[in-house]
């Protein structure tokens, strides 16, 4: 089987993630959406439940598209798995760095998995979780960028 793992924060989930989480559901027989349960460097809106849940909201059309929650190291996620390739998106250039010195980690801590970057079609290259949640905060219309009760969930939350 044809198996990857799409990890992240998703929080919350953009329709950036969901155009990738998409094409990657066409190319593998299974793709796991792996909502990281903890991280020292971020401050959650919502909890690893909530996040789940939400994308599992949003993932009901794609048969082969399963979401669960880990709080290990990736690749010791993607062997649980049984999986060898892991998906990390690239917005813009700004992201290389950070997500080039993460696949190179995880491939010294394993080297049978690999990781693939995609970028989300470009009219979403622009918008982050973070930057979401900010123009919320200030009252802007995110609607292209966000399912509309990603955005009335996130506006509850602030």
């Amino acid at each position: 089987m044809n198996k990857a793992i799409y990890p992240g924060s998703f929080d919350p989930i953009t329709f950036g993630h969901l155009d990738i989480i998409e094409r990657c559901s066409k190319i593998y027989d299974q793709l796991i959406v792996g909502v990281i349960k903890d991280n020292n460097n971020k401050n959650f809106l919502f909890d690893e439940f909530q996040r789940k849940n939400m994308i599992e909201n949003l993932v009901t059309k794609f048969s082969n598209v399963e979401v669960r929650v880990f709080d290990s190291l990736l690749v010791d996620f993607a062997v649980k798995e049984k999986s060898k390739i892991i998906i990390r998106g690239l917005r813009a250039l700004s992201d290389f760095e950070y997500e080039f010195q993460m696949a190179l980690m995880n491939r010294k801590l394993n080297d049978n998995i690999s990781t693939l970057f995609m970028m989300p079609h470009e009219k979403f290259t622009h918008i982050s979780s973070s930057l979401l949640k900010e123009v919320i905060a200030l009252g802007g219309d995110v609607s292209e960028y966000a399912p509309e009760f990603i955005i009335k969930k996130v506006k509850n939350k602030l």
